[in-house]
């Protein structure tokens, strides 16, 4: 299974179980705050009108709406996603990054998180999010580093080369740089630590990993692993 096979990541996301179960993992996390510096990132751009693509249950959206005072339109494929997100009083609609349904310069600032290596035509999907923005618009986008969390895909022994994943953060800067005149990387790098039972769920609950599960050796002491992410700053 892919990253950027569209009915895994329509049937991961179809409900917001596994999701949850994923980030409660991240509990344990120090170091700076990936999500921190993405909302820090959009503040920067004093945005008047934001687009976040891919929103999930949309607490980054509703974030950004009560602390900025931006217009805050959300999208996702799922419709479970956009109903969560509504839930908390944030324009939201069912839709696709590689069509989106606004007209050109709609937007001061699109926010993608984690969600760009999902995108079958990605090009397609970067270029429909400069499409939206605003001349000097910002795209604020995360993503992980091959390395995130190395120590835990170790002991399962997890081929993250083989698998060939686009827009993380060794390649997500080349994929910006022809849609957008300038382009940052923040690295953002941290810690967790997983019991063997957190490990356990952790693996299990990863979008197409799950079979990995059965590859986690026994230990005891806790498993301190390395957080490392990237959040991009693209200006139009």
């Amino acid at each position: 299974m892919s990253h950027r096979d569209a009915e895994v990541v329509r049937n991961e996301y179809a409900t917001e179980t596994r999701f949850l179960r994923r980030r409660a993992a991240f509990a344990t996390a120090t170091g700076p705050s990936a999500i921190d510096t993405v909302f820090e990132a959009v503040a920067e751009a004093e945005p008047r009108r934001v687009l976040e693509v891919g929103c999930g249950p949309g607490e980054l959206a509703e974030r950004i709406a009560r602390d900025l005072g931006a217009d805050v339109v959300a999208l996702d494929q799922s419709e479970r996603m956009v109903e969560l997100t509504r839930a908390r009083g944030v324009e939201a609609i069912l839709g696709d990054v590689q069509a989106l349904p606004f007209e050109d310069a709609s937007f001061d600032c699109a926010v993608a998180a984690w969600m760009l290596y999902h995108v079958d035509d990605l090009d397609r999907g970067i270029s429909e999010l400069a499409r939206v923005l605003r001349p000097g618009g910002r795209l604020v986008a995360s993503t992980n580093s091959i390395r995130n969390l190395g120590e835990l895909w170790q002991l399962v022994v997890r081929d993250r080369v083989a698998e060939n994943i686009t827009f993380l953060a060794e390649d997500a800067e080349d994929w910006l740089r022809p849609h957008f005149r300038s382009v940052e990387r923040r690295d953002v790098v941290g810690t967790m630590t997983f019991t063997r039972e957190q490990a356990l769920d952790y693996i299990e609950n990863s979008i197409g990993h799950q079979h990995l599960a059965s590859n986690l050796p026994r230990f005891d002491e806790p498993l301190v692993v390395t957080r490392h992410m990237s959040v991009l700053v693209a200006t139009k």
